[in-house]
């Protein structure tokens, strides 16, 4: 079973393009969201987290305090990395555990998607590497609607992320999700091209 990865910066559209890849029947590993999970769930991660950020990291109901834990790293580098250092494992492992647990599927590939793919390292133990382009401009436009925040704030992530163009440069395939090629078309053709390799 190939492993592939899908990855691209904020408001870059990889969690649309990733579940198009879903409707074809392909599992997808949503890191990000597996990453706040553990965050909230693995009582060693809890426990790492509390001892470099304090007991504020979670709220008195237990809860992870999303907003003063991104308070703390965006803008220091340090403690961006502190973080990334102990979750980023977590993931890993929790990865590995979700791909043994898929091999009994009969997809012909999975999808890990993560949006700190390579700045992570976790590329490394990948087959493939998608990367979903799209411009500046329209993934602020994108990331400010979907969470709510400022210009500013996106800025500020995008800065903490690898750019478009050394991305694109390190992955085998791209997808533009800029409104210039229909993403449907995009994928298919991707799809079957990994059916392909899983055949010959």
């Amino acid at each position: 079973m190939l492993k592939i990865g899908i990855t691209g910066g904020i408001g870059s559209g990889k969690s649309t393009v990733a579940q198009v890849f879903a409707v074809l029947g392909i599992p997808i590993y949503e890191s990000d969201g597996r990453a706040k999970w553990l965050m909230q769930h693995d009582s060693e991660l809890k426990a790492s987290l509390k001892e470099i950020f304090g007991s504020n990291a979670y709220q008195p109901t237990g809860e992870l305090n999303r907003p003063y834990i991104a308070e703390q790293v965006f803008g220091n580098k340090e403690k961006l990395e502190n973080l990334n250092a102990l979750v980023h494992p977590a993931v890993e492992l929790d990865f590995e555990t979700w791909c043994f647990t898929e091999r009994s599927r009969s997809a012909p590939y999975i999808l890990k998607e993560a949006a700190l793919l390579f700045e992570s390292g976790t590329n490394k133990g990948l087959d493939k590497i998608i990367a979903v382009y799209a411009p500046d401009e329209l993934r602020i436009i994108r990331a400010c609607e979907r969470d709510g925040i400022g210009e500013e704030q996106v800025r500020n992530r995008m800065k903490n992320q690898w750019s478009q163009e050394e991305v694109m440069r390190l992955s085998d395939m791209v997808i533009y999700n800029d409104g210039s090629q229909m993403l449907i078309h995009q994928v298919l053709a991707i799809h079957t091209q990994n059916c392909e390799r899983v055949s010959v």
